[in-house]
């Protein structure tokens, strides 16, 4: 994680906790006047529309504050969703068993796009089985990666 995102974390996870939410995770995507801060909170009751417009007001109030972010950017907040972020090695475990995409920062075995099981987590790396190969990934290696949702 970028010492902004954690920054950013650190000054939002207070306040969706004390809305009765988890915050499943930020990201944050700088780009001049049209940078995006985004926010995905979970909960065991499920994600309303009133829940993200409360969450969004009261981080709208706190970034306004703390001004962590200089340049003009747009807040959203959601629900993780089906095809939900992963973001942490605690979530990976939890999704042991599932199709994910996962994109990396920089290439590993020549590429950076791979999609495929989900087999586990070991230390810091995220276990991957493409075509009956397992793929060892470094989780500071992954940019992104989603759940890809079964019908």
């Amino acid at each position: 994680m970028s010492a902004k995102l954690k920054q950013l974390e650190d000054l939002i996870s207070p306040t969706v906790t004390s809305l009765g939410f988890e915050l499943w995770g930020i990201e944050y995507h700088a780009a001049g006047k049209n940078s995006t801060l985004r926010i995905f909170i979970e909960s065991p009751d499920g994600i309303t529309v009133d829940d993200c417009a409360a969450v969004s007001h009261q981080v709208s109030a706190v970034m306004d504050v703390e001004d962590p972010i200089k340049e003009h950017y747009f807040l959203e907040v959601s629900s993780p969703g089906m095809d939900r972020p992963l973001f942490t090695l605690e979530q990976f475990k939890a999704y042991a068993g599932h199709i994910v995409n996962i994109r990396l920062r920089v290439p590993f075995d020549g590429r950076r796009k791979f999609k495929g099981l989900l087999n586990g987590v070991e230390g810091d790396e995220i276990l991957l089985v493409i075509d009956s190969e397992e793929y060892v990934l470094p989780i500071d290696y992954i940019d992104r990666a989603h759940v890809v949702p079964q019908v």
